[in-house]
């Protein structure tokens, strides 16, 4: 039987807190998530490598660095409600719950959505609502958020996302140019989002996420 409670533990000591990550709800969540819940179950055994999880159609679950870099520049509170965008079988999801007052994870892919709900139940994640729709749409019956996290690669962040973000609020992106990937942490300030780097990373640019042409008569 594979050891998973030792792999999880080598996840966080080998590729989490070498990066720099080392607030105690983020090192306490990703040791006690159970990440092998949250894979196709043909892929629990690569659950804890250290990259991207191809889950089919331009789909991954980030590596456990990005994840965590990410959320560590978000600095999440127990009094915060987030906005997961693309949370796929619902691990990032289940991982800010331990952080956060509450989760809104979106989810397109309906299959993938019902095993999120049943892998959040089981580990217990009852703050966390799975919202079923384009992941370009968010949810904004239950915004605005404090935060707003987006599980893949994106070119833009649509109008509509940014909308649902609260003034003051944080946002996680990972702009992607070719191959390559940025971090970037937005702040809202009235109705405009300052962007800075945080770290390098990449993933597949979601769809509806991608760069919008204009069009000119």
């Amino acid at each position: 039987m594979t050891d998973f409670t030792t792999r999880r533990t080598m996840m966080v000591d080998t590729q989490v807190r070498p990066s720099d990550v080392t607030k105690f709800p983020i090192i306490d969540a990703m040791l006690t998530v159970c990440r092998e819940d949250f894979v196709p179950a043909m892929q629990r055994e690569a659950a804890y490598m250290g990259e991207n999880l191809d889950l089919g159609s331009g789909r991954v679950l980030l590596e456990p660095r990005t994840l965590a870099k990410m959320l560590d520049a978000l600095a999440v509170t127990n009094d915060e409600m987030v906005l997961d965008i693309g949370c796929a079988m619902g691990y990032s999801a289940a991982v800010i719950a331990h952080m956060a007052e509450a989760v809104i994870a979106v989810e397109e892919d309906e299959t993938m959505a019902a095993e999120a709900v049943e892998a959040l139940a089981a580990a217990g994640a009852d703050n966390v609502v799975v919202h079923v729709g384009p992941l370009s749409d968010g949810a904004p019956q239950h915004g605005p958020y404090d935060v707003v996290i987006i599980q893949g690669g994106v070119a833009e962040v649509p109008d509509t996302i940014k909308d649902q973000l609260k003034d003051g609020g944080r946002i996680a992106g990972l702009f992607m140019q070719g191959a390559l990937g940025e971090v970037r942490i937005g702040y809202k300030r009235g109705t405009q989002i300052s962007w800075r780097a945080a770290f390098n990373a990449g993933a597949p640019v979601l769809a509806g996420f991608e760069r919008q042409v204009a069009f000119q008569l």
